[in-house]
């Protein structure tokens, strides 16, 4: 398809002229011989540059690329001025404009001129579409979220899925970093390969070397044959190390080793292999921390983490709860053939008020255990609570045999109050109570007591 360009000039015969030698080279060219005629043409869109005389009936070209930059037209500007007014024409360039061009024209210099502005524009448009296409996602390859925060994860890794960076995710226990390295993977030039992913926290340390590098027939008693590991079997995809600050630090120097070579050996084996991978790992620790207590190898942290990505917990992106409660609920529902239309309304309440402290992975169990024991159409406070599905801190409150109604219920009401950050009516729904009686029991409860007579 042949680019479009709009040249707009009140002197005919360089209107004609540019028409002319632009549509030789295979370019698409309206024109326009003055300013107003311009932006008709312009505010229809598709022009990948205008071109324009800075002095112009109607509309001179200043006013115009203003115009256009008001609009929100992302067509690239160049302009077109005599020798008196190249200072304007500066001017306009600091305020966006492409380029400018003196006239009598250069043809050779326009020649040059064009192409770098029409890919600034097919630059800018797809920027544009990355944008809009985020603004508006809710589910990323297996992520779910429609938050700011989640929008910023997914940006992150449709920029840096295509490069062979290693990449380090830092994030709690249940955020879901092995959708994300998956995602990467997915999304990158070795999509058609495999991804392996191993959590170094699973095995003890000779176990996991022999895991990680694989071992030759006869390494060790029991070796009865030989047995590639996960740098050989992620050989032309991805390898995913999960919870690598849990490696023990001599398997840390081997995998440093491995990583800064791309080849290993098998226990027992003195043949280096030589491997193409691209190395993406994960912790749920606080890695200042895990550094500073040595448990993760700065020199090997510096390695891996070429491009860090941290994953908020699910308590900060609280616009993300609802979502994944729903789409966890209708896919078991489905999974367990039930028919269940949502959440009633005080279940919706917990879900939102509560902390998650397992993040997506305690949500998702919660809903699947609820769905599973529902015993109506809609998910109860019942359901979701089952044999104290959730307990947490946060929620919990521990009084002695022997308390009284009253301090009881004072303390359950101070605390539900505390727990929803002084929300009136989300406290009253959790308590099951009116707001003006929950008004009024917060103001008995923290009233003064009396003076002992």
């Amino acid at each position: 398809m042949a680019e479009k360009i709009l040249v707009a000039d009140d002197e005919r015969h360089i209107v004609d002229g540019l028409q002319m030698l632009l549509a030789d080279d295979g370019f698409e060219v309206d024109t326009a011989t003055d300013g107003k005629k311009a932006w008709e043409l312009v505010k229809g869109g598709g022009y990948g540059v205008v071109l324009a005389d800075l002095r112009m009936p109607e509309m001179d070209g200043l006013e115009l690329f203003r115009k256009m930059r008001e609009g929100g037209i992302p067509s690239e500007m160049i302009i077109i001025t005599g020798s008196a007014s190249v200072d304007t024409a500066v001017q306009a360039m600091r305020q966006g404009a492409y380029d400018y061009l003196e006239k009598p024209l250069n043809v050779e210099r326009l020649k040059a001129l064009l192409p770098k502005a029409l890919e600034a524009f097919r630059v800018k448009q797809a920027n544009k579409q990355l944008e809009e296409k985020l603004k508006n996602l809710t589910r990323f390859g297996e992520m779910i979220g429609q938050s700011e925060e989640m929008k910023e994860i997914y940006s992150m890794v449709e920029a840096a899925a295509p490069s062979a960076a290693s990449i380090f995710i830092v994030g709690e226990s249940g955020t879901g970093k092995e959708l994300v390295a998956r995602a990467i993977h997915d999304k990158s030039p070795r999509a058609k390969g495999p991804f392996i992913a191993i959590n170094c926290a699973a095995f003890p340390r000779e176990i996991l070397e022999n895991e990680l590098f694989g071992h030759e027939k006869g390494a060790f008693t029991g070796a009865i044959n030989e047995k590639p590991g996960c740098f050989e079997l992620a050989d032309g995809g991805t390898l995913f190390l999960d919870e690598v600050a849990e490696m023990e630090a001599d398997i840390q120097v081997k995998l440093l080793r491995a990583l800064e070579q791309r080849s290993f050996r098998r226990l027992g084996g003195k043949k280096e292999i030589h491997v193409d991978i691209r190395v993406v790992s994960a912790t749920n620790k606080v890695i200042q921390k895990a550094l500073d207590n040595g448990e993760l190898r700065e020199d090997l942290f510096h390695r891996l983490a070429v491009i860090p990505l941290t994953l908020p917990p699910l308590r900060e992106r609280r616009g993300d709860v609802r979502v994944l409660a729903e789409h966890f609920l209708r896919r078991f529902a489905e999974e367990n053939g039930k028919q269940i239309k949502g959440f009633a309304p005080e279940s919706i309440e917990f879900i939102n008020t509560y902390r998650w402290p397992g993040n997506v992975r305690e949500l998702k169990n919660a809903i699947e255990r609820a769905v599973i024991l529902a015993r109506t159409d809609q998910v109860t406070l019942g359901d979701l609570r089952a044999h104290e599905l959730i307990v947490s801190d946060d929620r919990e409150i521990r009084l002695p045999v022997g308390t009284s109604i009253e301090t009881a219920a004072r303390t359950l009401i101070l605390k539900t109050f505390s727990f929803v950050e002084g929300d009136h009516q989300r406290a009253a729904t959790l308590l099951g109570i009116e707001e003006d009686e929950l008004r009024d029991r917060l103001n008995r409860a923290v009233a003064p007591e009396p003076a002992a007579a």
